[in-house]
């Protein structure tokens, strides 16, 4: 099974109970509901984000990390709902985060946050339609990453993994990606729950 099937298929629990967190299709969402999701992504994306850099350093060019880091977008979010550096600072962030020692592990934590990335679409036009032009939103950029090159972005980080994937041709590295996207979808889970004062059942 291809590498991207294979983590599609055997993480889907794992992805099921994430979504099953995010409230943000909420047809009674409040501008302050999203706020408080915003912020909870910012406390998971900061510090998973900064242990991404350095092991998928080793596929650059290829990835454009500089364009898929989503803690700016997030930022500009709550810059524009009324944070400032020093409120943006005293968020509170996930841990524990996920063990990525490697690599395998690194890409299937970014499996999962590009995937978020490209689902965020629907949530997207959700978004646009519930709350129109209420100001008080600002102007979706986290929702907004990759503005039309969602698609491409998705494909190219399909090939990054694929390659990384046939040159290691081991077992062991693709298990190891599978391994990081679940234990990326469990502390999202996990962390989307405490922050939202759900008791945590994983």
């Amino acid at each position: 099974m291809a590498l991207l099937q294979r983590l599609k298929t055997e993480t889907r629990p794992h992805h099921e109970r994430t979504e099953g967190v995010v409230r943000l299709m909420d047809a009674r969402l409040t501008p302050q509901d999203y706020q408080r999701h915003l912020e909870a992504f910012h406390g998971l994306y900061l510090p998973l984000e900064a242990l991404l850099a350095g092991p998928l350093s080793a596929l650059e060019p290829a990835l454009k990390l500089e364009a898929r880091w989503k803690t700016p977008l997030l930022e500009e979010d709550l810059r524009a709902m009324g944070h400032d550096t020093a409120s943006l600072a005293r968020l509170p962030r996930a841990s524990p985060l996920p063990s990525l020692p490697g690599l395998a592990e690194a890409l299937g934590c970014a499996y999962v946050l590009e995937g978020s990335t490209l689902g965020g679409q629907l949530i997207l036009r959700h978004l646009t339609r519930h709350f129109g032009p209420d100001a008080r939103v600002g102007t979706f950029a986290f929702f907004r990453a990759y503005g039309e090159q969602v698609g491409p972005m998705w494909r190219a980080f399909g090939a990054a993994v694929t390659q990384a994937s046939e040159r290691a041709a081991s077992e062991s590295f693709d298990a190891a990606v599978v391994q990081g996207a679940r234990d990326t979808f469990d502390t999202f889970a996990a962390w989307l729950m405490r922050e939202h004062d759900v008791p945590v059942r994983l």
